[in-house]
């Protein structure tokens, strides 16, 4: 904490100790982090992240904990050139980040939650929770069980099965609300003003949300510091698409990277966008909307940080755009059969999106584009089972394999 300022209002810039609060006194705007980047200037350089472990740490003076707790084997995933999948779209230079492989749980929820968990055991709280779309409650429970905090997740009654397992195998307890996740979430602000426990997105979400900048240090650092022309975030709850903003903005501040910010767009699937509709309408905040859609983890009907992307699309001259669950589904197939990456469908969505906005000429054939992909497919695989073909089955011996594909092999993975 040693170079964290304090908590600042999003919206009136009154300023607090850096304490469990998540909303300003003054206007009930959000607060964040704020930091002194004067100090960190002449601390924090290029030689010094890179000689470090590959995880999210690497970036500790940018981060408010005194010392990591937890996720030393989070954040710094992949960036996978994606040189099929670009040809496919018409663009040259498209990246993937893919924390579908990121640890422990296998989506951006680690990167969160470990700056969340960390801050909570250092503030004193003996539970730790959450309301969740899904990935946030395993992460939540991984990292819980790893800390030793009594856990207790809270989740839409009608989540995947997988990641209600996903969850429960770490043993926290999951508590299935009757209603969508605006339902739980507001069920969650409650508990929280009753019992005095840590939610990772409610009384920590100043600090949950700094964990999501890193995946916009580490896109920085890893196109060998410099930015993209424009990145594409899928958008539920708010928080990643500001946050790899500011992570961007942060990495200029202290002079780690120069140039031209990336233009910033969202995507939202069909039946829960109301981020989109509020671009489309040039509205500031968005208006509630009653999710309906396949992409569960992006089934927020009321983002809390809604009125955050909206800013920032605006502001770095980016757009949005939704997905029907057809248009998801079939990108979740494209990534999967051109670069051997299962996501979700919030990925889906966003590799959607973007093929949408190639389309549209947003995003032009020269320019680089990074694709966010926050979440992987085995969690949600079921969303696929009626789109692949079922096993062929055949006998045991060589007879009964060429009877069935016959002129069909010849020729394929020839020794010869």
């Amino acid at each position: 904490m040693k170079y964290v300022a304090g908590l600042t209002c999003h919206l009136c810039g009154a300023t607090y100790p850096a304490e469990a609060s998540w909303v300003c006194a003054e206007c009930l705007g959000p607060l964040e982090v704020s930091y002194d980047y004067a100090a960190i200037r002449g601390v924090l350089t290029r030689a010094v992240i890179e000689a470090r472990p590959p995880s999210l740490w690497r970036y500790l003076e940018l981060l408010p904990v005194k010392e990591p707790r937890t996720g030393f084997s989070s954040g710094f995933t992949p960036l996978v050139r994606a040189t099929r999948l670009a040809r496919e779209l018409g663009v040259d230079e498209l990246y993937l980040k893919d924390d579908s492989v990121n640890h422990p749980t296998f989506s951006y929820k680690d990167r969160v939650v470990s700056i969340a968990a960390t801050r909570a055991v250092e503030l004193g709280f003996q539970v730790f929770g959450c309301a969740s779309t899904g990935n946030l409650a395993g992460s939540v429970s991984a990292h819980a069980a790893r800390l030793g905090l009594s856990c207790y997740v809270f989740i839409p009654h009608d989540l995947e099965p997988n990641k209600i397992l996903g969850a429960a195998i770490y043993g926290p307890q999951v508590v299935a609300v009757e209603g969508n996740y605006d339902d739980v979430n507001r069920l969650c602000t409650q508990i929280v003003d009753r019992y005095g426990w840590g939610f990772a997105n409610i009384n920590l979400r100043a600090y949950y949300a700094e964990g999501a900048k890193t995946m916009g240090f580490e896109i920085a650092e890893q196109l060998g510091w410099r930015f993209p022309d424009h990145v594409v975030s899928p958008v539920a709850g708010g928080t990643l698409l500001p946050r790899i903003y500011k992570g961007f903005r942060e990495l200029r501040e202290v002079g780690l990277v120069s140039g031209a910010l990336p233009r910033i767009h969202a995507a939202q699937p069909e039946g829960s966008a109301p981020v989109i509709r509020a671009l489309e309408a040039g509205l500031e905040f968005p208006e509630p909307v009653k999710p309906h859609t396949i992409a569960k983890s992006l089934a927020i009907g009321n983002p809390a940080d809604g009125f955050q992307v909206v800013r920032v699309v605006t502001e770095t001259g980016g757009a949005g755009a939704m997905a029907s669950d057809e248009e998801i589904l079939d990108a979740i197939q494209l990534l999967a059969r051109t670069e051997g990456i299962f996501t979700e469908p919030a990925g889906g969505t966003t590799l959607a999106v973007t093929r949408t906005l190639i389309k549209r000429g947003v995003i032009k054939p020269d320019q680089s584009v990074v694709v966010c992909i926050t979440g992987n497919g085995y969690k949600t695989a079921e969303v696929m089972s009626d789109r692949v073909a079922r096993p062929t089955r055949i006998g045991r011996s060589l007879a009964d394999f060429e009877r069935v594909f016959g002129e069909a092999a010849i020729g394929v993975g020839d020794r010869g």
